[in-house]
């Protein structure tokens, strides 16, 4: 199979990877309003060039689910001045890297930053409401559609040939009817809509006329099985270690109902915690079979990041997770290659995948 077919250069020519998604910590550069820090900035500039050296591909994120103190004092993204000042640090930041970076990330997965911190009240602020899940919402919309602007203007301004590429990160899941009948397969239709698309949906509907993203960002992990009633089901496939079904034509599914936007697609995380490091391969490997599938049927896919290079701290649920290709002992901080990460490598190198 000859994996390369469509997908560009993100996916040539490195021995073990060739594109790397990295986050901006905002609270390192703007560690009180208005008063940005050169010093942290010059930290990123040196990671980006290294990246370059190596001829690696960065992927910058601008907001990956943190907050400055000072932000959150003032209401975080319930308040509308979050926009505003969420630009101001984008036009620092992006000033700085646009010439050794492309392809930028403006917000990671708004849909479950919303659900988790003001519905679930799981994250910080620990909220439960939905009139403020709706303000965030509407705010990181505004936000995205801004920066993307911004970023755009900067690059003219710059007098930088290549235009950059700009999008969010949206998780995303497949929502598969648990049983047959028109019940489950409305509840799978709206799941779908509210969760996958609803946040997509209300950036286009803010701005008909100039679309507010060069390609589409996703997140894939798992599939969500819908009950329209609460019985409970057992699943039969294999699971992760956090439990979440593993459903690599989930993948294929979503792509191929994102066709209907009409822009490139980058799988900018999908990865699996696990400490079974060939379950690991398998689960990449048949993730990758189904991209390429949706290929074949044309979706534009750009380029695949599995989450994540080294087994990191996965939020509330701490550092027990293994996602990593490259396993990290807590104890000493040693790092140990995987065998998964080695033959993912060759896939990076030759684009097959056997």
């Amino acid at each position: 199979m000859n994996f390369m077919n469509g997908i560009s250069t993100l996916l040539k020519g490195c021995i073990i990877h060739n594109a790397h998604r990295l986050s901006i910590e905002w609270s390192r550069i703007e560690p009180k309003e208005g008063k940005f820090s050169r010093k942290q900035m010059r930290h990123y500039i040196k990671v980006i060039r290294a990246l370059r050296r190596r001829n690696i591909e960065p992927v910058v994120t601008l907001h990956h689910f943190t907050n400055p103190l000072w932000l959150a004092k003032k209401g975080g993204w319930v308040n509308p001045r979050s926009v505003p000042r969420f630009l101001r640090y984008c036009n620092f930041v992006v000033s700085a890297l646009a010439k050794h970076v492309r392809y930028w990330i403006t917000i990671n997965e708004p849909t479950v930053y919303i659900s988790h911190s003001y519905i679930f009240g799981i994250w910080p602020p620990q909220s439960k409401s939905y009139l403020k899940a709706t303000a965030v919402g509407e705010n990181m919309a505004w936000a995205h559609i801004r920066a993307h602007r911004l970023i755009h203007r900067i690059y003219k301004r710059l007098k930088i040939g290549e235009p950059p590429a700009v999008s969010i990160a949206q998780n995303v899941m497949a929502f598969v009817p648990a049983r047959r009948g028109l019940k489950s397969r409305i509840s799978v239709y709206l799941r779908d809509r509210l969760y996958n698309l609803g946040f997509l949906e209300r950036i286009m509907r803010h701005n008909l006329l100039n679309r507010p993203m060069d390609f589409i960002g996703v997140n894939y992990y798992s599939r969500h099985l819908v009950e329209a009633k609460r019985r409970g089901r057992r699943s039969r496939y294999e699971k992760n270690s956090l439990g979440w079904d593993i459903y690599p034509k989930g993948l294929y599914e979503v792509l191929i109902g994102l066709k209907k936007y009409n822009l490139p697609v980058m799988i900018t995380e999908n990865g699996i915690c696990t400490p079974d490091d060939s379950l690991r391969w398998r689960f990449i490997r048949s993730h990758l079979k189904n991209i390429h599938r949706a290929i074949r049927e044309g979706v534009y896919v750009i380029g695949y990041l599995y989450w994540s290079l080294l087994d990191n701290f996965e939020w509330d649920k701490g550092f027990t997770p293994r996602f990593g290709l490259i396993d990290v002992n807590y104890n000493n901080y040693k790092r140990t290659v995987r065998k998964s990460a080695r033959k993912f490598a060759r896939v990076c190198k030759t684009g097959i995948l056997e």
